[in-house]
């Protein structure tokens, strides 16, 4: 009875019964989503734990050039669980950007960026831009070697814009050198600043997600507003099949938590294990993972500056798509042969630049990670033409009826 009277007490102050049904219990779904349709809910599971753990981290972490490295040993061997807390969110950084990338490929290939979702998908282009910018200021807070020497050489990049490209550089860094103020810098942006930006974004990325309905494997708008044979309501049947799928997806990921959190290097690069020496060059300085594709392609440019440009035009070049495919379907499933073979060049190529990227440069990488970038741009560059003259599959009359 008490449960009751409380329940009433608040949804008398708080539209808790009208958000549930606007957002759950009457949000109508279509009926047929697929294994890719789980990246979404992933994201938000991630984001909560990169949150939750975060926030443990800093409790214990010094901001100093003196005391971050030593902070963070302290956190590894000395706080109660520390370790744990630590892995899980070195290991969640890689497993958000994956989750990420899989969502992507799914509202690539299921064309979610076609009208009406342009906004969506600018929102959720976004959002990425946001957790590279995250991931790139929580990398530095280590301050171990590859921490220390990443900010120096990505922050340099900045140096090629012309004329106010000196400036930038001492803007970023908020010194003249990668330093205990830039170190500092980075902590407020990571633990305060972008967060907050994010947290909007996703947000808003929701709302708007939920005002124009989500898509579906068949490309095929539906009314999300009220049931029929192609809808059903997203909660109970969505919510349990998304927490069926989260409890594999922690499987796996604590699998990699306590038996591979550095995966050979791959997550927790050796170099960092010892402290920043700004008198001692790593052998090879790469980024992590999920920013070597683009990292890969500034490298594959001679010119720094153009390097640079076509860097960030590999980015910019994904916030125009949903202008860029002229295709009368959305759906892979209906497009014509010309689509499909170039979405197998796209990801051949992003996945090839990654492996590049990580790798120490040479003659052969080099005319390699040129080669892939090319097939990077053809497959923007190209799409209004092959979209246009293709031919595409007519759509079941079921779906169009």
């Amino acid at each position: 009875m008490k449960k009751n009277k409380l329940f009433t007490w608040i949804t008398a102050r708080f539209p808790l019964n009208e958000f549930s049904a606007k957002h759950l219990t009457h949000y109508f779904a279509p009926r047929n989503f697929n294994f890719w349709y789980y990246f979404g809910s992933f994201s938000l599971l991630v984001l909560a734990i990169q949150i939750i753990t975060g926030i443990w981290l800093a409790m214990d972490y010094t901001p100093t050039a003196e005391g971050a490295f030593a902070s963070v040993q302290y956190i590894m061997r000395d706080v109660h669980y520390g370790w744990l807390i630590r892995f899980l969110h070195t290991t969640g950084a890689s497993a958000f950007f994956v989750v990420v990338y899989l969502h992507m490929y799914r509202g690539l290939i299921y064309g979610s960026y076609q009208k009406p979702r342009e906004l969506l998908w600018l929102i959720g282009m976004l959002i990425y831009v946001t957790l590279l910018l995250e991931a790139f200021t929580g990398y530095v807070l280590p301050w171990g070697q590859m921490s220390y020497w990443g900010a120096q050489v990505i922050t340099s990049f900045a140096s090629a814009i012309p004329w106010i490209g000196k400036y930038i550089v001492v803007w970023l860094r908020g010194d003249y050198v990668v330093s205990g103020v830039t170190l500092h810098r980075f902590f407020a942006l990571h633990v305060v600043g972008v967060p907050l930006v994010l947290l909007f974004l996703v947000f808003i990325h929701l709302v708007a997600l939920h005002y124009v309905g989500s898509n579906n494997p068949d490309g095929i708008n539906t009314d999300h507003s009220r049931a029929s044979d192609e809808t059903i309501p997203f909660h109970p049947f969505y919510t349990v099949k998304d927490l069926m799928g989260a409890v594999v997806f922690l499987i796996v990921f604590f699998s990699i938590v306590f038996f591979g959190p550095d995966m050979n290097g791959f997550f927790l690069e050796p170099e960092n294990y010892v402290p920043a020496n700004s008198l001692q060059t790593p052998e090879h300085i790469a980024p992590v993972w999920y920013m070597t594709p683009f990292y890969a392609i500034l490298r594959a440019i001679p010119n720094k500056f153009l390097g640079l440009a076509a860097m960030a035009a590999a980015i910019a070049l994904m916030f125009v798509m949903p202008w860029l495919d002229r295709s009368p379907v959305r759906s892979i499933r209906y497009k014509g042969m010309y689509s499909k073979m170039a979405i197998c060049v796209f990801v051949i190529s992003f996945v090839g630049l990654g492996y590049i990227g990580i790798e120490p440069v040479s003659e052969l990488r080099t005319v390699l990670a040129q080669f892939f970038a090319l097939g990077y741009f053809g497959f923007f560059l190209l799409m209004p033409f092959y979209t246009r003259f293709e031919t595409v599959k007519a759509l079941p009359e079921q779906l169009t009826g």
